[in-house]
């Protein structure tokens, strides 16, 4: 099967853990992911137009995407406190309430699918199983990853590492996914738990979104090399905005009326490439993100 992303292969390597082997594509130097979070595809509020033209640059640019959870928002179910008719879509409006958000969710992302790597869960995903003892993203995977296509099955967090061979050098990057806890606040947007998590989790690149701020922010740790000396390594810190506009014009609602402001609509992208030097501390994978608005 002819490959569409800069993705060759990849496989489950062991409990949440997706490896991932690159390479550019047609003598191309970049390599890009997209990242996404809180799509929230299902909800009238979920702004379709910019999420699909997103997927179309990613086809453009030969990118893997990378969903860290509430691709669905599902919050119209029987036994859903929050549910109102106001917020659910015509198409949506039937008995078989979650099998049309599986079954239109698929149809939406089929012409997408041979670029999706990872699709992670979130809150929303989690309390439908909770709820209704259903996985909307284990469903919504398993119909995508046909014709010779993987699509994995992320969990709340997980891991996704990007592996580039060359001339037998081999080259990882580790990226750690979270999909988010807690309210984030207005004042802190989440660097608080983004503190906390710096201090346990090792990996070269921290992913998470859930309370639709967007930002990075770079942090440096300290240690030693195999021949004992002191060196420095970049962690960066990627949050992760949404798709969905619960603001609107600020009229009423729910997010209106609890003091909750306007929320980036934005991804990220996140450029990969191989840095060859004769020097082995510079020879390796690279990478910057920057935003997808």
């Amino acid at each position: 099967m002819e490959r569409s992303s800069c993705v060759v292969k990849s496989e489950a390597v062991g409990p949440n853990v997706v490896l991932a082997d690159i390479q550019p594509i047609d003598g191309q130097k970049d390599m890009y992911v997209l990242l996404t979070s809180d799509v929230h595809w299902d909800n009238p509020h979920c702004d379709r137009d910019l999420y699909r033209s997103h997927l179309e640059q990613a086809r453009e640019r030969n990118a893997a995407i990378i969903d860290v959870g509430d691709w669905f928002c599902a919050m119209q179910g029987k036994y859903d406190k929050r549910s109102s008719k106001s917020a659910i879509r015509p198409e949506h409006m039937a008995g078989d309430y979650l099998d049309r958000l599986v079954d239109t969710g698929t149809e939406f992302l089929e012409p997408f699918a041979d670029r999706m790597l990872v699709m992670g869960v979130g809150n929303h995903e989690s309390s439908i199983r909770q709820r209704h003892e259903t996985d909307l993203t284990e469903r919504l995977t398993t119909r995508l990853s046909i014709n010779g296509r993987k699509v994995h099955k992320g969990g709340y967090s997980g891991w996704v590492i990007f592996r580039y061979t060359v001339g037998g050098h081999v080259s990882i990057v580790r990226l750690w996914y979270m999909h988010g806890y807690g309210g984030g606040g207005p004042v802190t947007v989440d660097n608080i738990q983004a503190q906390r998590q710096i201090a346990y989790v090792d990996a070269d690149i921290l992913v998470s979104g859930h309370t639709h701020d967007s930002w990075t922010r770079d942090f440096v740790r300290i240690g030693l090399s195999k021949s004992y000396q002191p060196v420095q390594r970049l962690v960066e810190y990627i949050k992760i905005g949404t798709y969905k506009d619960e603001y609107a014009e600020g009229a009423g609602g729910w997010h209106v009326e609890t003091g909750k402001p306007p929320k980036p609509k934005a991804a990220k992208w996140l450029r990969l490439w191989y840095q060859n030097a004769s020097d082995p501390k510079q020879r390796g994978l690279r990478w910057e993100v920057t935003h997808a608005r």
